[in-house]
């Protein structure tokens, strides 16, 4: 490897772990946002599921008596559809930058 390659990927991986760092706030907030909203998901659908009703009742009657739930899941369904997943998953996929 030359001098000037060797130049390169070092200016390369100082650029990299930058934007990682630059990253970490906003996946931070990201990954906060996702389990709060998966957590209300989970509660609304436990709720749900054992509310005697839910099988008495058309599928679409039940989701409007729970919109904690649905509001939920939409919300959740919502934040994948806007690459929410992308934004929690973006740092660890180098876990080789050691950043300081």
């Amino acid at each position: 490897m030359s001098l000037e390659q060797a130049e390169d990927l070092k200016s390369f991986e100082r650029r990299l772990t930058e934007y990682i760092a630059f990253l970490g706030p906003a996946t931070r907030r990201s990954r906060i946002i996702l389990i709060v909203v998966s957590v209300c998901t989970a509660t609304g659908a436990w709720t749900w599921l054992f509310d005697p009703m839910t099988s008495q009742v058309a599928f679409i009657h039940s989701l409007w008596n729970h919109p904690f739930f649905t509001i939920s899941c939409i919300t959740l369904i919502v934040l994948f559809l806007g690459g929410i997943h992308k934004r929690v998953v973006a740092p660890s996929m180098y876990p080789f930058l050691k950043i300081h």
